[in-house]
């Protein structure tokens, strides 16, 4: 890092502040936090669960519009401009910088048998019965409606503003130039920049805590019900350090040495796995079942994108869709300051391709073969996840799939647990790489923070993140991540809002910087 570098004092101390003041009062008034949390939670998405829906849709045909326009011909950086890394190695970052840790803890094997089997009263309000045929390709297609398009087209709309603003109108890298379309010369103003970053660091890291602290509750409850290593605030804190240290190495290792060698090195583990469970399973059943899935996603895809509760129920919009909704808004911008620098030399079609179109493709890919074959297995009596839920939590039920693998199953655990800790600690160590060099001034292409901050933001999060599983529980196993991860897409929602409208002027009616 060049010598005129140096930390921007009026966003680091804010920020640490306020997340020293959110672990300590996690720490020791644990239970109060959580309550505060579940009513935050209630209130932002019955209150604005309905703004969200719309966020979502429009995000979607904002992205497929700037995918197949003629402005996908222009070049990020120029037309001289050279792309730094690999077809490749770019998606492998993409994905795992992404949604990766989720596809894996509950897209696969959880979310889909709870909705199958109505745990929670998913289906109560569906005019489906529990553990049919039926049920399980609603389960299908609910988990592509949550974990496919939606996500990804958040992510490219805030990353592909990023990169244009930064490389083509040369402006800096940050979220509030990305506003300047809209904001005009306000954005140069030092305390709303300011103000602006530290929203954005809290939401990320809150976020952030929120995606760690299921990767956290999964991979103690595998200690426990696996190899019987009991589940105390001692094994939490462990198991949270070993994930703080392995994401914060990376990070600290900087982005080449670092970030893309675990991401591709994530990504090979999930492609593995992936066939892994295609061949292992049952195939047939998982082609038939994912196409049936898909028409039925197609045929209530207007219905749930405009439902906020009233159809369907809040055990299934409010506590599934709309939170996921929230997280990913919460990510999205500051997930867009790393897409954007990681693009130049491509083409603004190669983006979407490689942020939208591609990364969706492999979660319908990936969604389709692991539920389907967990739907068919516990419809047939092989595994009986729902016991498992219902005996010891949300995430429990992953292991009793696992080991029903056939040939495998005695090695499936550890290899999925190494999945899942490998894909988190690159979306941790992607996002704490961010938010370290949000926290730097005079930051230019190819710089990083200083190793340190990186340390310091590491060790924040994991603390949060440790705080909340251990003491924010509640009935299914995540109430605490859950409230953590609404309450920060709820921090970021207006900045959002203003960046799809900025997207929306640069990309179709400004004048375009070639």
């Amino acid at each position: 890092m060049q010598d005129k570098q140096k930390i921007k004092k009026a966003v680091f101390f804010p920020s640490i502040i306020i997340m020293g003041t959110l672990v300590f009062l996690s720490l020791f008034q644990g239970e109060m936090v959580v309550a505060w949390g579940k009513s935050t939670f209630n209130f932002i998405l019955e209150t604005f669960g309905w703004l969200y829906q719309w966020v979502a849709i429009i995000c979607l045909f904002l992205a497929l519009m700037i995918t197949f326009s003629k402005i996908g011909k222009i070049k990020l950086g120029g037309v001289d401009a050279k792309p730094k890394y690999s077809f490749m190695t770019w998606f492998a970052l993409t994905l795992t910088g992404g949604v990766a840790t989720g596809l894996i803890t509950y897209s696969g094997v959880n979310e889909p048998i709870v909705y199958l089997s109505n745990i929670y009263g998913e289906l109560d309000q569906s005019g489906l019965t529990a553990n049919t045929e039926m049920a399980g390709i609603f389960a299908i297609a609910r988990n592509f409606y949550n974990w496919t398009v939606f996500p990804y087209a958040m992510y490219s709309i805030s990353g592909v503003l990023m990169a244009y603003i930064y490389f083509n109108r040369k402006g800096s890298l940050s979220i509030l130039s990305t506003l300047e379309p809209v904001l005009g010369k306000r954005v140069h103003n030092v305390g709303l920049r300011n103000t602006v970053d530290v929203m954005s660091i809290i939401a990320l890291c809150l976020g952030l805590a929120s995606t760690m602290g299921a990767a956290l509750t999964i991979t103690s409850t595998a200690l426990d019900l696996v190899y019987g290593i009991k589940e105390t605030i001692m094994l939490v804190f462990i198991v949270a350090a070993i994930l703080t240290f392995i994401f914060t190495f990376a990070t600290y290792a900087g982005l080449d040495k670092g970030i893309k060698v675990l991401a591709n090195w994530t990504t090979k583990l999930l492609y593995v796995l992936l066939a892994i469970i295609f061949i292992l399973g049952p195939t047939v059943y998982i082609l038939k079942a994912s196409t049936t899935s898909v028409g039925y996603w197609l045929q209530n895809f207007w219905q749930w994108t405009f439902d906020t509760g009233i159809v369907g129920g809040d055990a299934l919009v409010k506590s599934w869709t709309l939170f996921d909704w929230a997280l990913w808004v919460a990510f999205a911008p500051l997930m867009g300051v790393f897409f954007g620098m990681i693009s130049y030399g491509r083409t603004i079609r190669q983006f979407m391709f490689i942020n939208f179109i591609l990364p969706a493709g492999f979660a319908f890919i990936w969604v389709g073969v692991w539920a389907s074959t967990a739907v068919r297995w516990e419809l047939d009596g092989v595994t009986n996840v729902t016991q498992n839920i219902l005996n010891y939590g949300f995430f429990a039920g992953f292991f009793e799939f696992l080991e029903k693998i056939p040939l495998i199953g005695f090695m499936a655990i550890p290899v999925v647990l190494i999945a899942l800790i490998a894909s988190f600690a690159t979306t941790a160590d992607t996002m704490t790489f961010v938010v370290s060099n949000t926290c730097t001034e005079n930051l230019k292409d190819g710089d990083e923070a200083p190793k340190w901050l990186k340390v310091v933001w590491g060790l924040a999060i994991g603390l949060m993140s440790f705080s909340m599983v251990a003491f924010g529980k509640g009935t299914q196993g995540l109430d605490g991540v859950k409230y953590m991860g609404v309450a920060a897409g709820f921090v970021m929602l207006s900045l959002f809002l203003l960046q799809i409208v900025s997207a929306i002027k640069v990309f179709f009616f400004d004048k375009k910087e070639e």
